[in-house]
């Protein structure tokens, strides 16, 4: 009775194990796609402009953070290696913040077939709220962090 479980134990762990091989093989090449566009970004846009976009003013820079990532788009795993190029770059923390969340959360990319499946309207509310909350969410993290420091 008891090998009976250890087998099936063991079945769990080598289907889970080829499971997240899977998912990994599946995100390699999103993954692969960033760090070379990425890459093209810091040969192309060089630190002064970034400077310029995003001054160190709270609001300015988590409006401009906001829209950027709304027009973007995407999945959070790659926000995250964007977010550290950034920082790389000087750009101030609430601009990524700000950034992050409402990549993950706004969907100007997404907003027809979103519209289309979940209704015009629906879609409007909820992208209008998402980026408003966004700048909320990305003011509230970053003075919470401070006073945490």
């Amino acid at each position: 009775m008891n090998h009976g479980k250890q087998n099936d134990d063991k079945k769990t762990i080598v289907s889970s194990f080829y499971k997240a091989l899977r998912s990994f093989g599946t995100a390699f090449p999103v993954l692969l796609g960033v760090v070379l566009l990425l890459g093209l970004f810091r040969s192309f846009v060089p630190s002064r402009i970034l400077s310029a976009v995003f001054t160190g003013d709270l609001l300015r820079d988590t409006v401009i953070g906001s829209l950027i990532g709304s027009i973007s788009g995407g999945n959070a795993v790659t926000s995250y290696i964007i977010g550290g190029e950034l920082a790389k770059q000087n750009v101030s923390l609430i601009a990524i913040t700000a950034f992050i969340v409402a990549w993950v959360t706004v969907g100007i990319i997404q907003f027809p077939a979103e519209a289309g499946i979940l209704g015009k309207r629906f879609a409007c509310v909820r992208n209008v709220l998402a980026f408003f909350l966004s700048i909320l969410v990305s003011i509230g993290t970053v003075k919470t962090l401070m006073v945490i420091q």
